[in-house]
């Protein structure tokens, strides 16, 4: 049996046939053993004193009378799809290596786009809020890359422009600053052009860390606050121990992402999507069943979301989901 087999298979510990064979009393009992691996709580008093009716799953608490359900108070509050299938919605979500695009999910679960939309924004979210307040340490890759903002060229050769010029772009291209360990947890930062992250930087990096860049000159002020290495990508990848190739991977995937299977992401939303990218940079070497128990897991864990429910009434995003 070749490695490759064995490789593959390790990593392939659930399909979404396993979901969908599910029943709806299976679906429910998963989601319980999710949230209350040690028997349900209330959420409003915290007290056990609860009981569940025999004829709809809902629980009362015996001490504040609160009536609650599995998902009350939690990123899936106020759903409507049933359990199995936010069970199957989370199994095709972690399952795309590059993401999910809320077209083929919708397509999957047969609901509408904009509920697809809005649930892949939840799952993003939960993802994403295990990295709120991290600090890096160690060795630590810094680079930079724009997303978005395409300008379609002229038909004509004699009437076309440098794309690459400021006069010459659409104004919503925006910068992907990303922060990774290596070997450790990636942290990232939407703005609108690279340099404005370099403030940003020593609040996400602990102090005696090793920082590595490339020769963008913008990163220069990093020397002041830290031991930092520079490689020149003119030159070389890489030269003895000085390189970004792991900030590199990141790009690379969250390029994939949005050329391969969004193929268009607004400004707006592109910092949950960058999220994404480092979450599953952060866990590419995992299982796809553990991938699943984790981003669950992470749901029933995150409060009610204040962006994705009632969404017709939120402010208008920033760039940025923090």
């Amino acid at each position: 049996m070749s490695q490759h087999f064995l490789l593959s298979a390790k990593a392939r510990t659930l399909s979404l046939a396993q979901v969908m064979r599910l029943s709806d009393a299976g679906a429910y009992a998963t989601f319980k053993s999710v949230r209350w691996p040690d028997g349900a709580n209330c959420p409003r008093c915290g007290s056990v004193a609860v009981y569940e009716y025999k004829s709809r799953p809902i629980f009362k608490c015996k001490d504040c009378s609160a009536q609650f359900s599995v998902t009350t108070g939690t990123i899936f509050a106020s759903r409507k799809l049933s359990h199995r299938d936010i069970l199957a919605a989370i199994a095709i979500f972690v399952n795309g290596a590059k993401g999910i695009s809320a077209l083929q999910l919708s397509r999957d679960l047969d609901v509408q786009y904009k509920t697809a939309f809005v649930l892949a924004h939840k799952m993003r979210e939960a993802m994403g809020a295990a990295s709120k307040g991290r600090t890096l340490s160690g060795d630590v890759e810094i680079d930079g890359a724009y997303f978005g903002g395409y300008v379609k060229p002229e038909n004509r050769k004699e009437d076309r422009r440098d794309r690459r010029l400021s006069e010459n772009q659409s104004g919503k291209r925006m910068a992907v600053v990303v922060m990774r360990e290596r070997g450790g947890n990636t942290l990232t930062h939407v703005c609108e052009r690279e340099d404005d992250a370099v403030p940003v930087i020593p609040t996400k990096i602990a102090n005696g860390s090793t920082v590595y860049a490339d020769e963008a000159t913008c990163w220069d002020a990093l020397h002041a606050r830290f031991a930092a290495r520079r490689i020149n990508h003119s030159v070389a990848f890489s030269d003895n121990g000085a390189c970004t190739n792991q900030a590199e991977s990141f790009f690379s995937r969250l390029r994939r992402m949005e050329v391969g299977t969004h193929h268009h992401i607004s400004g707006k939303y592109l910092g949950f999507y960058a999220n994404e990218a480092a979450w599953r940079e952060d866990h590419r070497r995992m299982p796809n069943g553990t991938l699943y128990a984790l981003v669950a897991k992470a749901a029933m864990v995150h409060p009610v979301s204040r962006l994705w429910k009632g969404y017709w009434q939120r402010p208008r995003l920033l760039h940025s989901p923090a």
